[in-house]
């Protein structure tokens, strides 16, 4: 049986925040669609299932004013790992733009109801495809796998911030612009190709009104373009889910040594 006394409650404190931050800043889950009551409500049952797990690696005596400093190390464990896999899906949001705005989509916008901003049509419907994705796949699991994991790594009060991990954060930010080439680049090809054929029209059938023919044309070609390009989208997406997973795990290593 479980005795409770103020050490119990301060470090089932610093538990709760932990998974609280993490479950409200992962993909999908961390949706400002989903409700706070749900959020916090499941952030308290998986607390109150990890909590007996945890308990015996807290201080005996921890009081408030040591768990002040602690709360701030957990804040950031959930905040590390949410932002490493948010910039996944800004990246395939920014091909999204990139594509929309080759497209002529560029004033085409829809408000995104993540984010409560304008973005490209094209933006949201490959953001979408990735969620559909992600859940399909199973990543989400990986983050339920790494919550659990953390303590193992990280244990309660032992979370630091290095050079290494800020240093791995950047590299993962760089990887925004590689990822969104990547998703991007058959449909940015297909419709360069076709603005370069417009341009030879245009030089030698001079007659042809090429603004008139190739804003509709370069639209339908690059909605072709995007349906042919899901079955490499969703090959290219599994690896990035996969490397994902790493990522995190590399990130909780960083800041638990």
């Amino acid at each position: 049986m479980i005795t409770i006394n103020t050490s119990d409650v301060f470090g089932f404190l610093l538990v709760f925040i932990r998974v609280g931050f993490i479950l409200m800043l992962i993909p999908v889950f961390g949706s400002p669609l989903v409700p706070r009551r749900l959020k916090v409500s499941l952030s308290l049952v998986m607390a109150l299932l990890i909590f007996p797990f945890v308990r015996e690696t807290l201080p005996a005596n921890l009081d408030f004013r040591g768990m002040v400093p602690g709360l701030f190390g957990e804040m950031a464990i959930g905040l590390m790992i949410g932002f490493t896999a948010r910039m996944m899906f800004n990246g395939i949001q920014l091909a999204g733009q990139i594509v929309g705005y080759q497209m002529g989509f560029g004033i085409v916008n829809v408000i995104d109801p993540v984010t409560s901003q304008q973005v490209s049509i094209a933006a949201q419907f490959y953001y979408l495809f990735a969620v559909l994705l992600f859940l399909v796949t199973g990543t989400h699991r990986i983050f339920i796998q790494a919550l659990l994991s953390s303590y193992n790594v990280i244990p309660p009060l032992k979370a630091h911030l290095s050079g290494y991990t800020m240093k791995k954060l950047v590299d993962l930010s760089a990887n925004i612009f590689v990822l969104a080439v990547k998703v991007g680049a058959p449909v940015l090809a297909i419709t360069l190709f076709t603005q370069v054929v417009l341009g030879i029209v245009a030089r030698t059938v001079p007659q042809i009104n090429v603004f008139i023919v190739g804003f509709p044309l370069e639209i339908g070609i690059g909605l072709i373009g995007i349906g042919l390009s899901l079955p490499l989208l969703s090959t290219l997406l599994k690896s990035t889910f996969e490397h994902l997973g790493g990522d995190v795990f590399t990130i909780m290593r960083m800041m638990g040594t």
